[in-house]
């Protein structure tokens, strides 16, 4: 037997799974990974995303809000953070960000993504108050606020508990956790790329807390440095693994990483053909997750469009200033109108539903 009729056979092997609902292996995964077999690939998970939401592709009037940014971490993939009296480092008061956000709300806003650096020099209870502020002046807008790895950092500032802190947050009107921190969920890829914040297992741990108690949330991946192609799919099988136990992960997003400057060539950067293919071969791998995002941020609006026959169903939102992708080498929009996302949608044949941040429909165009 040739080994392209071998990759042939394996390759059905798969389709005939995907068909009829069966759950795809590690090794299936590999072969996925390793195929150039693209638009089979991309079939296959376009197959799976229409049997789960038709046509529609999701989007909301979402605006990003970084309270500060310095950090105690350092990270080898971030731009964003700044050391306390660095140049451009900042801490923003609630008053602050109100100040701000007299200038750039607009009412059509339904959702605040919040996340910063992990500031040691502010307690707990700046992370609580800014909360606090943001819902009494905005109560209709739903908080989406801070990781899961923030959420093990202000455990180790103010001694409370991982499920403790979640409680203070959620009587301020809480409604999800952001999914970043995760990176790789692997601790030899996080040794090596000096993540210091919380581990693999924490992550995980404080996602799972956040779903019992209620809240339901993104997961993301940073893909596209160091970690090997079985990393990713052991962290899609990580969080596959949670989903089973608590249904609680609404969307999956996988981040394309970005090189520290714009002027990076293009060796600096993930390949479109890495980039659909990973988004395929998340759509088929987690099978229990309602959605997978397509995030223009990081793979660009052009992109995005292909990746919605590639197995996305979301495509974020209009989020106004994006800062931490833009603070390395980001070339993408820092944000796009409601119009524009409607226009990105439509193009790929697809229904644009606006939605708030637990999926429900507010409009469908």
């Amino acid at each position: 037997m040739t080994v392209l009729s071998i990759e042939n056979k394996r390759m059905a092997e798969i389709a005939e799974k995907v068909e009829h609902g069966e759950r795809l292996t590690l090794e299936d995964g590999l072969f996925l990974y390793e195929t150039d077999d693209l638009l089979t690939i991309g079939q296959l998970a376009n197959k799976v995303n229409l049997r789960r939401n038709g046509k529609k592709v999701y989007f909301i009037e979402t605006m990003s809000l970084y309270f500060t940014n310095v950090c105690e971490e350092h990270c080898a993939f971030c731009n964003f953070r700044k050391d306390q009296g660095e140049e451009g480092s900042y801490t923003l008061s609630g008053q602050d960000m109100l100040n701000q956000l007299e200038r750039t709300f607009n009412p059509n806003i339904r959702e605040f993504h919040i996340v910063g650096g992990h500031n040691p020099n502010v307690d707990f209870g700046y992370y609580v108050e800014s909360l606090r502020v943001l819902k009494e002046h905005y109560p209709q807008v739903a908080l989406k606020a801070y990781t899961a790895a923030e959420i093990e950092f202000f455990s180790r500032i103010s001694g409370l508990t991982t499920g403790e802190v979640l409680d203070k947050l959620i009587a301020v009107g809480l409604e999800s956790l952001t999914g970043g921190g995760a990176e790789i969920l692997t601790e030899r890829y996080r040794k090596k790329m000096n993540v210091g914040k919380a581990t693999s297992q924490q992550w995980l741990s404080i996602h799972r807390e956040a779903h019992l108690k209620g809240l339901k949330t993104p997961a993301t991946m940073l893909y596209g440095s160091i970690e090997t192609k079985e990393e990713r799919l052991q962290h899609m099988l990580s969080l596959r693994e949670v989903q089973d136990e608590t249904n609680g992960f609404q969307v999956f997003i996988p981040l394309a990483v970005q090189p520290i400057s714009q002027s990076a060539g293009i060796k600096r950067r993930t390949s479109a053909f890495d980039d659909l293919r990973t988004m395929a071969i998340s759509r088929l791998m987690l099978d229990n997750f309602p959605h997978i995002k397509a995030y223009f941020i990081t793979i660009g609006t052009q992109l995005t469009q292909m990746a919605l026959t590639f197995g996305a169903s979301d495509v974020h939102g209009t989020i106004i200033q994006e800062r931490i992708s833009h603070s390395a080498g980001a070339l993408t929009p820092a944000g796009l109108t409601r119009d524009e996302l409607v226009w990105l949608i439509q193009g790929a044949g697809r229904i644009p539903v606006e939605r708030d941040t637990h999926y429900n429909e507010i409009k469908v165009y």
